[in-house]
């Protein structure tokens, strides 16, 4: 299995599919405490016909290393592994972290993003009152209940439990280290003011029971963002692995349009 050393981490990727495939390449990067297989649906899919890549972010997965602070930090990161497969322009999927990472380079690298995908992220971690305060409390808990607490929350109502063990558990082997300090980068993560600058075309699909990121906070950046395209599903915060059908085809409708033209429309976010 490929791996890249990067300042200390050794980050394990895929790189599958047709180099002369259609289109640009497909770059999935997943989120907080979990790892590449989030998009083992996609991967099968889009492999078929066209480049696609995905690793395990720093301290996630098979990738080691730890240390960053920042989603900007992480963007570093995959620049990195861009640049190391000589891949100019592409399409970022990124799912929740995995989409403020991608909309991290959107933003400081504009001319190789074609189009962006962002499922269940946002561009502002905006709290109520009383969820700030859950929230805060929760951090003081011990480490496998704080996971625990965050990942059950994360599905929707009726998803299989031994399913959620099973992420559970996955998540819990994320050292503790990576997943405090990333929480923290969340937290501290906000480009909701520039949402737009973005200037390639976005497909925004969130789950309509998403209580970690709820579907209002998204609607804010897709209001602001000048070419924004809706989708909401019946589902939580895991939309790869709790429709990863559904939310194939809608990545697949959205990328196959064709290139985006540099041409920036007029403001408006479209339900589709």
């Amino acid at each position: 299995m490929p791996q890249l050393e990067v300042d200390g981490a050794a980050l394990r990727y895929d790189d599958e599919g047709p180099r002369d495939g259609d289109g640009v390449p497909l770059v999935f990067v997943h989120g907080w405490t979990a790892n590449r297989h989030r998009w083992d649906h996609q991967m099968a899919h889009f492999a078929e016909r066209r480049r696609v890549i995905r690793f395990d972010l720093r301290g996630h997965g098979e990738s080691s290393g730890a240390g960053v602070k920042t989603v900007a930090e992480l963007a570093a990161d995959l620049l990195a592994l861009l640049d190391h497969l000589e891949i100019d322009r592409f399409v970022p999927v990124g799912h929740s972290m995995g989409g403020m990472i991608s909309q991290t380079v959107a933003l400081s690298h504009p001319e190789r993003v074609e189009r962006m995908v962002l499922v269940n992220s946002i561009g502002r971690m905006t709290y109520s009152r009383g969820r700030g305060l859950l929230m805060g409390v929760s951090t003081l808990v011990p480490f496998k209940l704080f996971v625990a607490a965050n990942i059950q929350r994360a599905f929707a109502p009726g998803y299989p439990r031994d399913e959620i063990r099973a992420y559970i558990k996955s998540s819990a082997d994320t050292p503790r280290e990576v997943v405090m300090t990333l929480y923290g980068a969340m937290r501290a993560f906000d480009v909701l003011d520039r949402a737009g600058e973005i200037q390639a075309p976005t497909l925004m699909i969130h789950g309509y029971h998403d209580v970690q990121l709820p579907v209002r906070q998204m609607l804010r950046m897709a209001k602001a963002c000048p070419d924004a395209t809706v989708r909401i599903l019946d589902a939580g915060h895991e939309l790869p692995v709790e429709k990863p059908a559904e939310l194939t085809a809608a990545i697949d409708a959205f990328v196959s349009v064709g290139p985006a033209s540099p041409a920036r429309p007029s403001p408006r976010a479209r339900l589709s």
